[in-house]
């Protein structure tokens, strides 16, 4: 895990985090100048509660790796433009050195708080900055396979909370930074803007947790799981979903000397009931010859009054007419996935 000291001294670390600008939102708002984008010198200072001179004095110490994150300083003709431009309407708020200014994009006052040792306020956000890696880097990872539309409504989200925390919220820090009459409405619009930041969070925090597997609910992809079982494990399924539904005495009985049927076991009422399960290709289908075969070990060998043939595909219209004649419920690829699912299934009843 990172930690504070390493930070303070590895520049390679402090340029691998630069980015997360936002985090200076989150530990105390910073106000910036009329254009949305740049703070002062004074600023800097006012912002980490520090005096002006220690932040020149970081400039001269750290000054290529400050102007690498963005810092310029203004002279000249280039100065008084910028001044025009950006601090015409209150120009007498930001007393400047008439020979140059320093403007300091985001990622220079936070390359500022991963420099200075003695701010309470640059500490908080290193704090901050080290617990965010933290838990991306100990985050597990998510190697479920997701829709494109989950996926879409994930970026959304994400998207929009992102341009209201560095976005939005910066751009009302410096309208009321700079107004006058209209002060209270804007610090009134920023709360609410705030609040609906939140409740995005709290919305798609709330999706992801419905969206999650439940004990009473069933998992999405049901089909795409029994699929991936081979022959044991899908017969060792069939028999939970019987023992779920009230039967007792349930065996599987699949290999050799089976007698021609997988599963025997008791409907909740006590009739004998006997299964055959059978995974084949989705696009394969359970012929006539297939159901005749079992009906006779069904009713002769084994006498039982259910008899399920369960299969992973659909059946001919041959096959499930002769089901329907012998009293064979053909428990398909559609019905297969319902019961999975949970719904009862008839025949048991």
């Amino acid at each position: 895990m990172l930690n504070e000291a390493v930070l303070l001294e590895s520049r390679s670390l402090r340029e691998g985090v630069v980015a997360r600008t936002e985090v200076l939102e989150r530990v105390k708002t910073l106000s910036l100048l009329p254009d949305g984008i740049h703070v002062t010198t004074a600023m800097v200072a006012a912002y980490f509660e520090v005096a002006e001179t220690v932040i020149n004095n970081l400039l001269s110490r750290h000054r290529e790796e400050l102007e690498a994150n963005g810092l310029r300083v203004l002279r000249g003709a280039e100065l008084q433009e910028f001044k025009e431009l950006t601090l015409s309407s209150n120009r007498e708020s930001y007393p400047q050195p008439r020979s140059g200014m320093a403007i300091w994009p985001r990622r220079a006052v936070l390359n500022v708080a991963m420099l200075l040792r003695d701010s309470e306020v640059a500490r908080q956000v290193r704090t901050y900055l080290l617990d965010m890696e933290y838990m991306a880097r100990t985050a597990p990872v998510d190697t479920s396979v997701h829709s494109p539309a989950d996926s879409l409504d994930d970026h959304i989200d994400r998207r929009i909370t992102h341009i209201l925390g560095t976005a939005v919220v910066p751009m009302f820090n410096a309208l009321i930074e700079n107004s006058g009459e209209h002060r209270k409405e804007l610090i009134a619009l920023r709360q609410d803007i705030k609040r609906v930041e939140r409740r995005l969070c709290h919305h798609h925090t709330r999706l992801r947790r419905l969206e999650g597997p439940r004990k009473d609910r069933p998992l999405a992809g049901v089909m795409a799981a029994i699929d991936a079982m081979n022959g044991s494990e899908f017969e060792e399924h069939i028999a939970g979903l019987l023992r779920r539904d009230g039967c007792s005495d349930v065996v599987v009985r699949g290999g050799h000397g089976d007698r021609g049927v997988d599963i025997t076991g008791r409907t909740p009422d006590g009739r004998p009931v006997v299964v055959q399960c059978k995974r084949f290709a989705p696009h394969n289908s359970v012929t006539s010859p297939d159901i005749q075969k079992f009906l006779g070990a069904a009713k002769v060998l084994h006498k039982a009054d259910v008899a399920l043939y369960v299969a992973t595909c659909p059946f001919t219209r041959d096959a499930l007419n002769i089901s329907a004649e012998g009293g064979v419920t053909a428990v398909h690829r559609g019905l297969l996935e319902a019961w999975s699912a949970g719904t009862a299934l008839n025949a048991l009843g």
